[in-house]
Parts: C-alpha cells; structure tokens; sequence
C-alpha cells in the first residue's frame, strides 16, 4: 500500500469511529429523540432565526425534497412553524416555536458537554490540533464537492475564443495590460495550436461546457531542455478558491515530469496574492531575477520548482 492508499484508509477509520461516536449510526441524536438531520434544522432556525427551504436546503447541503420532508415532520411535531411572507404569499419561511426553542437548547447543551468531556482527555495544544485538523478536513470536504462541478482537460480547438476571453479579462483585472504582459502575445488567440506538440500542453476548467479557467506549460525560451514555464494560467474571479488552481497545477507538473523537465519555471505579479500563494505552497522558491527570455519584463516575481 502507497502512502497516499495508507492516509485514505487511516481517514476513513478514523471517520467510522467519529459517526460511532457521534451516535450517527444509531439515527437518533445523543439520546434526545431526534434524528440528526433534524437538529441540523433546529441547529440553523436557532441561528438564522427563520429561512426559507432553498436557502436551508443550501446550507444543509441537502436537495430541497429532502428539507421539505425534515421541516414537515418538525412542524408536526410542534417545533417549527410556518409564516408566509408579505411580499408573496406563495412564499414560506420557518422558525421555531417556544417548544422548538426549549428542544434545541437541550441538544445544544448535551452537544456541548458531550464535547467539553472529550477535551478533558487532551492538552490543550491537542485540542488546538484537533480544531486545525477539523478545519482543514471539512475545508477540503468542502472543495472536493464543489469542484465536482468542474473538468479539467486538455484544450480543444472550440475552447480558443472562450480562454482567449479568460485570459483577457483577468490580466486586465490585475491590470497587466500592455507591453511586457503575456495579454499581447500573439498565441492567445489560439491556444490550441500553440500547444499541440510534445513539448507544450495546456489545460482548460470547463463548468457546463462553460470554460472558466485555464493553464499550460512550455518550453522556456532561453532556459534549456530541462525546463518548462507555467503559462497563461488563470481563473475567473468566480471560481476562485474551490482549490482548483491548486487541481489544475498539480496536472501541469505531472504533464511536466511526464515530458522529460526536470526544473519548472514562472513568472506572476506581486499584486496576484492568491496566486503567489499558490505557488510558494506547491514548492516553488522566489527567485531574484528573470531565467530566459520570455519577453514579459513587467512581471516582478519570478519562481523555480525542481520537478
């Protein structure tokens, strides 16, 4: 087993032991009665005040059928009501009732001492982990299910109008526009044929045959046989942070490795924060000047991964 196959295993063990001792498995929530997708509801009317059932279904990540049936039940059960809005009258929102108030107040409390006795057992530097690594995981949980929106694959020839766009309209977003800016090279109105050969590829996000992103690698000019640059890689303001600049960079190195290179170069603008991080994330290290001749002198960062 791969380390990678030995980290799944270990997650999914872990998670199973979680739900056991989340009293998932036993439909009822810590004795109270209720199923958890029912304390969910209390948990977020308590919150929120009230809500309409498209926007709790959204927050419980649940189809609106699913929601519709929790709230029924609840509101049968004397812990939620139903008001419709003066503005239409077709439209419903929920809140609790007095005895929906006094039930989530129970949950909560049980909920709370339920994990105040867990964190007797740990230091507090363990409990610091413990909220670190929570968060990361549902962070990438949360990536992970929004990015199954997206493809991401190689360019087709129909794609050269749409990335052209992209490309357009977030250098000019940064304002990197005009000479020394990779917007006046000639190759973005066609990506396809620039990239079509051994050496070159490049990679579009597509959303509903909707491109929305994209990224290539290259020779670099000037820099050897040895080593690619990272090209013309951008997203949309729209799609940005669901981790698929990270999704899409991961492809490029491995497309990198797969052609021969051994070093991956590239050159971005200081103001471009998120993608500067990015990269000093994924192991490339600042540089103090430019590596070969690219043409794009208005560009202020320069970086270097080994491959």
């Amino acid at each position: 087993m791969n380390q990678q196959n030995s980290i799944v295993a270990q997650i999914r063990q872990h998670s199973r032991q979680l739900v056991r001792e989340l009293d998932v498995v036993k439909g009822v929530y810590l004795g109270t009665g209720y199923t958890l997708s029912q304390c969910h509801v209390l948990f977020e009317l308590a919150v929120n005040g009230s809500l309409g059932l498209t926007k709790l279904a959204e927050i419980l990540l649940l189809d609106k059928s699913n929601t519709s049936r929790t709230l029924k039940k609840l509101v049968e059960l004397g812990l939620v009501k139903v008001e419709r809005t003066a503005i239409d009258s077709r439209q419903k929102r929920f809140s609790l009732t007095t005895a929906g108030q006094r039930v989530f107040a129970t949950t909560e409390m049980l909920a709370n001492q339920q994990v105040e006795k867990a964190l007797q057992n740990l230091s507090q530097e363990q409990q610091k982990q413990v909220v670190d690594g929570l968060q990361l995981y549902a962070l990438a949980l949360s990536k992970s299910r929004l990015q199954s929106g997206f493809v991401v694959r190689l360019i087709q020839k129909r794609d050269n109008s749409q990335i052209a766009q992209v490309i357009r309209d977030v250098m000019t977003e940064f304002k990197a526009v005009g000479e020394g800016y990779s917007i006046t090279d000639s190759e973005v109105d066609d990506i396809f044929a620039n990239y079509r050969n051994d050496r070159s590829c490049y990679f579009v996000i597509v959303r509903d045959e909707r491109v929305v992103g994209g990224g290539g690698i290259g020779p670099l000019r000037g820099g050897g046989r040895l080593t690619c640059e990272i090209r013309k890689m951008f997203l949309l303001p729209e799609v940005r942070g669901y981790g698929l600049g990270r999704r899409l960079l991961q492809q490029l190195l491995i497309e990198a490795r797969e052609r021969g290179y051994k070093k991956c170069y590239l050159e971005t603008l200081e103001r471009m924060s998120q993608a500067v991080e990015l990269y000093r994330q994924n192991g490339f290290k600042q540089l103090d000047g430019p590596l070969g001749r690219t043409g794009h002198c208005s560009c202020d960062l320069w970086y270097l991964r080994e491959l």
